[in-house]
């Protein structure tokens, strides 16, 4: 029976690659060079999202109402803006947990089951909208809500250190 040649790299060759040659080995950080690359680049705290997300959907209700003169559109609005700010307490509480933190492991089945929780809790909201907001005004709900989903990547342009608890 022939011996078959069976390549390694089943991906392909450094040389084929555009980016091969521009790779360097992995390099694990010294403690300073961590310490001096978290200070550089510091963690968004779930908290402040939070609270930034609560604080933009109030004035945007209140523009809103404002605008149109309209009470259902304060009401919409801020319902909308609960249907991302709730859920998303939600999993900051449990990812802010120590259980959360016990081990990388434990981390990332947290993580997917707060997603799942977020998610469900959104979705439930966003069902029940029309029997809790009378009269609801989907335009404005949508408003509120897109207007706090967008707050996530303006957090992340604004970072700010994580307080130690």
């Amino acid at each position: 029976m022939p011996k078959r040649n069976y390549r390694q790299d089943v991906w392909g060759d450094e040389e084929d690659s555009d980016f091969g040659a521009a790779e360097q080995p992995f390099k694990a950080l010294t403690r300073e060079e961590a310490q001096a690359l978290r200070a550089k680049e510091p963690p968004v705290s779930p908290w402040w999202v939070i609270a930034a997300q609560t604080g933009i959907a109030v004035v945007v209700a209140v523009l809103a109402w404002a605008i149109t003169g309209r009470m259902e559109w304060l009401w919409s609005v801020l319902y909308g803006a609960a249907a991302v700010v709730v859920p998303g307490t939600l999993m900051a509480r449990g990812m802010t947990s120590r259980l959360s933190s016990t081990s990388p492991g434990a981390s990332a089945v947290s993580f997917m089951l707060w997603e799942f929780v977020k998610i469900g809790v959104a979705v439930v909201m966003l069902a029940l909208a029309p029997q809790l907001v009378q009269p609801l005004s989907w335009p404005a709900l949508l408003v509120g809500l897109v207007v706090c989903i967008k707050v996530y990547w303006v957090a992340l342009l604004w970072r700010r250190p994580m307080k130690k608890s």
